[in-house]
C-alpha cells in the first residue's frame, strides 16, 4: 500500500504551529507495512484542498488528512473530500443528538455551526473521537481510502491508535519495515560513515548516517514479509557495529541522552554537582528531567555574575586574569562546585548565548569545565545559532563530557586546558 499524509491548516504555513501529526504517522507506517512517498502542508483554502485530494487518491492507496475538522467557517476538510469524490455530505441524526449531549453535559448549548462536524458522505463513515467534537472521516471510493482526523495531536493520536492504525494494518499485504537506530557520540558523522564501510552498501538491512542534536545515529532497517525475518536479518549487522563502535554507542531507539548519562551516574554510584552561567539552570533541569536525580544530582548553582562565582568558591585571580567566559573560569568553576557539594563530578558552564556579546567573547562562545577527583578538563566552543539553540548545544556538549567523566574516558580524544590534580 502507497500513502500520502495532508496536514491541513493556514498557521502551519504560517509556522505559528508544529505538524507534529504527519510526523507521528510518518514513523508508524513502515512498521505496518505501508510505503509513504509524499508529505503534504496546506493552508485552509478548500479550491487547493480538493485538487490536492484528487492528485494523492490517483497515485496512492492512502490518503491520510489532519485538521480542519472542526466547525468554523475555514474549517474545510469535509466538504474538500465530499468535492473530491463527487458525493454530498449530509447530517446523521445519531451524531448530531451525541454532539448536542456532548455540550449539555458540560452545562452549555451546541452552536447550530457545529452541525457541520454531524455529517458523513455515502461512501464514508464516521470515525469516533472519545476526546473530542470533532469525529474523524473514513472513506472508501474507487480503490483509495480517505482518512481525515482531528487536528489537535491529542485526538489525532487518539482516534489513530483505537481506529486507524488496526484497520490500516489488517488492510496491509505489503510486510513490515523495521528499523533500529544506535546513537552515538564523540564521532563526527563522515568518521562514522568511513568506520561503517562496507555496511553502508548492504541492501538488507540499509545502514544509514545521520546527524542529529545529540550525536549521531546509525539507522538499520529491513523490509520483509513477517516483524521476525526482518528483526533476525539486523541482529548480526547491529552486533557488528556495536562491536566496532564500544562505547561510543550510548543509546538506540527512543532513549534519550540524558536518561543515558543519569543511567550511567547511577550504575557506577557516582555523583555530580554543576554551576551554570549562560544555560541558567538548563543542564540542571535536563538531567534531572529523569526519575530518580536525587540518587546522582548533588545540586547547581546559576551564577551570571562574576562577583557570584567568587562568592561560590571560584578564585577571583583566574576571573581576573582569563576573564568571566574562559576555559580557565569554567574549569574552576566546576571544581568549586564539585567541593562545595562533595560530589564526584562538577560541571561549570560559562558562554554568551547572546544576543550581546559579553566579556570580549562573541555571541555562541561557550566553555565547559568539568572536575573528577582525578583531573579536571575544559574545552571551549562557538555555535553559531539562536540563543535557544547555544543553551542546547551547551547541554548536550556538558552531557557528552560527563559521560566521558563516568567512563573514565574524560582524556581520550580531548584538547583544552587539562590538570591532574
Amino acid at each position: 500500500m502507497r500513502a500520502e499524509i495532508i496536514s491541513i491548516g493556514t498557521e502551519i504555513l504560517m509556522g505559528e504551529i508544529l505538524d507534529t501529526n504527519a510526523n507521528y504517522m510518518a514513523q508508524r507506517l513502515p512498521a505496518m507495512g505501508i510505503d509513504l512517498f509524499f508529505m503534504h502542508q496546506i493552508g485552509d483554502n478548500k479550491e487547493r484542498l480538493v485538487e490536492l485530494i484528487q492528485t494523492a487518491r490517483s497515485r496512492s492507496d492512502v490518503v491520510i488528512l489532519t485538521g480542519g475538522l472542526g466547525p468554523t467557517e475555514d474549517d474545510i476538510t469535509r466538504d474538500a473530500i465530499a468535492e473530491s469524490v463527487g458525493e454530498e455530505p449530509y447530517v446523521v441524526p445519531e451524531l448530531e443528538a451525541h454532539l448536542r449531549n456532548f455540550f449539555e453535559r458540560r452545562g452549555g448549548r451546541m452552536p447550530e455551526q457545529n452541525v457541520k462536524q454531524a455529517t458523513i458522505i455515502p461512501s464514508g463513515e464516521s470515525i469516533p473521537n472519545p476526546r473530542g467534537t470533532a469525529p474523524g472521516w473514513w472513506v472508501e471510493k474507487d480503490g483509495a481510502i480517505i482518512i481525515a482526523m482531528p487536528g489537535p495531536p491529542a485526538e489525532m493520536t487518539g482516534m489513530w491508535e483505537n481506529d486507524i492504525a488496526p484497520r490500516l494494518t489488517a488492510r496491509s499485504d505489503g510486510g513490515v519495515l523495521i528499523s533500529r537506530t544506535l546513537k552515538t557520540t564523540g564521532l563526527g558523522e563522515s568518521m562514522l560513515d568511513e568506520l561503517l564501510g562496507d555496511l553502508r552498501h548492504a541492501e538488507d538491512p540499509t545502514v544509514g548516517v545521520y546527524h542529529k542534536a545529540d550525536g549521531v545515529h546509525v539507522r538499520l532497517a529491513s523490509k520483509a514479509m513477517y516483524e521476525d525475518i526482518a528483526r533476525d536479518r539486523i541482529a548480526p549487522v547491529e552486533q557488528e557495529i556495536r562491536s566496532m563502535l564500544g562505547d561510543a554507542i550510548w543509546g538506540s531507539d527512543e532513549d534519550t541522552f540524558q536518561e543515558a548519562v543519569a543511567g550511567l551516574l547511577k550504575e557506577r554510584g557516582m555523583s555530580i554537582a554543576v554551576m551554570e552561567s549562560c544555560t541558567g539552570g538548563l543542564l540542571a533541569s535536563t538531567i534531572t528531567d529523569v526519575p530518580g536525580a536525587s540518587g546522582y544530582f548533588r545540586g547547581g548553582l546559576v551564577t551570571y555574575t562574576a562577583e557570584a562565582k567568587i562568592q561560590y568558591g571560584v578564585d577571583a585571580s583566574i576571573i581576573d586574569e582569563h576573564g568571566v567566559v574562559s576555559n580557565e573560569t569554567a574549569a574552576a568553576m566546576a571544581g568549586a562546585v564539585r567541593r562545595q557539594f562533595d560530589a564526584d563530578i562538577g560541571v561549570g558552564i560559562t558562554g554568551v548565548a547572546g544576543p550581546e556579546p559579553h566579556g570580549g567573547q562573541p555571541v555562541g562562545a561557550v566553555c565547559l569545565g568539568i572536575e573528577t577527583q582525578d583531573e579536571s578538563y575544559a574545552t571551549g566552543y562557538t555555535f553559531a545559532q539562536t540563543r535557544a539553540a547555544i543553551k542546547a548545544r551547551a547541554v548536550t556538549s556538558a552531557l557528552t563530557l560527563i559521560r566521558r567523566a563516568t567512563l573514565g574516558e574524560l582524556m581520550t580524544g580531548s584538547s583544552g586546558v587539562y590538570r591532574r590534580l
